[in-house]
Parts: C-alpha cells; structure tokens; sequence
C-alpha cells in the first residue's frame, strides 16, 4: 500500500510515469523501507496506463465488495416487576456501553490521550 500511494504522489507531483528512484525518494523521505520487487512490480502492471483511469476502474471493483458488519446484539435486561424495572435497566445499558468503549481502548494497546 505505501508503494501505491508513494506512486500517486509521485503523480500528483507532475511526474507523468514515476520510476523507481522517486518512489524510493519518496518514501525514504519520511523513514519508510521499500523492497525492491514491490516496487519494480507495481511500475510494471502501470507502465502505459492512465492513472485516472485506473483509480476509475479500481472504484468500480470497490462497488462490488460488500463492507459494513453486522450490528451488534445488546442483551436486554430482564425487567424486575411492573413499573420501578425501566429505570435501572436503563442504567445497566448506559453503563454497559460506557464500558464497551473503554474496553475498546485496550484493545489498540495504547491511549491516545495518555
């Protein structure tokens, strides 16, 4: 992916068809390692063509790939008698999501705000 993306600024930059030497500028220009191969094989499935219209065709792929989950089931709490059961069930659920997105958190292995 960074290949890719150092190709198109490398376009973006005015140069019609990128070579090797500015991809790997590029991206040694902000401490990224290159290999070689991914970049010689990059340069060879784009030599002759239009980048606009690869980034149209690329697009039209993308249309055909589903994305999104499925939506997360909540539990319901069971309701405690007739009428005082709404409130604290409310609470449960509020709290349950307050939870969910701390525990989210965790899972980068880092805070952002720490």
């Amino acid at each position: 992916m960074k290949v890719a993306a150092a190709f198109l600024l490398a376009v973006l930059s005015g140069k019609a068809s990128p070579t090797s030497a500015d991809i790997k500028d590029i991206l040694g220009s902000v401490g990224a390692e290159s290999e070689d191969a991914q970049i010689e094989l990059l340069l060879k499935e784009v030599k002759g063509k239009d980048c606009a219209e690869l980034i149209a065709v690329g697009r039209e792929k993308l249309a055909s790939v589903p994305c999104g989950g499925g939506g997360v089931a909540m539990a319901s709490a069971p309701s405690a008698g007739v009428g005082g059961g709404a409130a604290p069930a409310a609470e449960a659920k509020k709290e349950d999501k307050k939870e969910e997105k701390e525990e989210s958190d965790d899972d980068m292995g880092f805070s952002l705000f720490e």
